[in-house]
């Protein structure tokens, strides 16, 4: 009698439970609006998750109040003794084979899933991909074209419907580059340079933000992606590079010291100077000894 009290008591907080979580909840997650082919995908993988995990936790508290029920004290009980038994064959069958499943009912979709995001969509793998370097820096972001030969700090535009290769990596401390709505984040090392894929469907605006602890500036290192129309994308590089000063070594020495900084637009890139992918691409001074 007294477990089943409790066990009431315990039901009875769940909906105080959830009203708590909903209350820490955005009315738009960014991670479940997905804007791009990309984030679709990872964004059915995440439905198909859940789903899987509320079928098990379903499946949990079924047999839970099955069992609190069925063999709950009772006057007719008090001096039930239980057989002497020695396991169940069956049960051990269905205890072992259950998580098994589980485990591979998230695996195919999972590596699918990862092993498709190393490259292009599907969709567009017939178009060229836009060629972007993203450098992270303490506290900032650096976006290369080497094509159009421009560079942007802290934000950066794409043509709508086109696949975009971020080639990442990093000048300082590791970071994780994240754009939530286009597709999940990856890992800026120095030294190394790391492909990600990402593609939005139309035009619009999308928060991009470090997803990597990186110290105190860590909070200003967000930056705007504004997809646009082939047009009015065209027509942005051609406005910068006619417009746009030149990124000189020594600006480019001054803007990646720790620190923060807003936007900036020029109509060359650092690459012309700089190897990303030599260890040497990162300068250490700037790090040392930083009060």
């Amino acid at each position: 009698m007294q477990l089943k009290k409790a066990f009431w008591k315990l039901a009875s907080l769940l909906p105080l439970s959830l009203l708590l979580f909903l209350g820490g909840c955005d009315k738009k997650l960014a991670v479940l609006n997905p804007q791009g082919p990309v984030a679709k995908a990872q964004y059915d993988l995440i439905v198909w998750s859940f789903v899987l995990m509320l079928l098990i936790i379903a499946i949990v508290f079924i047999l839970f109040t099955v069992i609190l029920i069925r063999y709950r004290e009772k006057p007719e009980n008090m001096d039930y003794e239980p057989p002497d038994q020695h396991g169940n064959t069956m049960l051990e069958i269905i205890w072992t084979l259950f998580p098994v499943i589980i485990v591979i009912a998230l695996a195919i979709p999972t590596v699918k899933a990862t092993y498709a995001s190393e490259k292009a969509p599907e969709q567009s793998k017939h178009m060229k991909p836009v060629e972007i370097y993203v450098t992270s820096a303490n506290w900032k972001w650096l976006f290369s074209y080497p094509e159009e030969k421009i560079e942007t700090v802290n934000y950066l535009n794409i043509p709508a419907g086109v696949p975009i290769q971020f080639k990442l990596t990093s000048v300082g401390p590791m970071n994780a580059f994240w754009i939530p709505e286009l597709g999940g984040m990856k890992y800026t090392m120095d030294g190394m340079i790391m492909d990600l894929y990402l593609q939005a469907d139309k035009p619009g605006s999308y928060t991009g933000r470090s997803a990597n602890f990186s110290g105190e500036g860590f909070t200003h290192m967000e930056f705007e992606l504004e997809s646009k129309t082939k047009e009015k994308y065209d027509k942005w590089v051609k406005e910068v590079q006619q417009t746009a000063p030149k990124l000189t070594e020594e600006k480019y020495n001054e803007i990646v010291k720790p620190g923060v900084v807003g936007r900036m637009t020029f109509s060359s890139h650092h690459l012309d100077y700089v190897d990303p992918k030599s260890l040497e691409y990162c300068d250490y001074n700037y790090y040392k000894n930083k009060k």
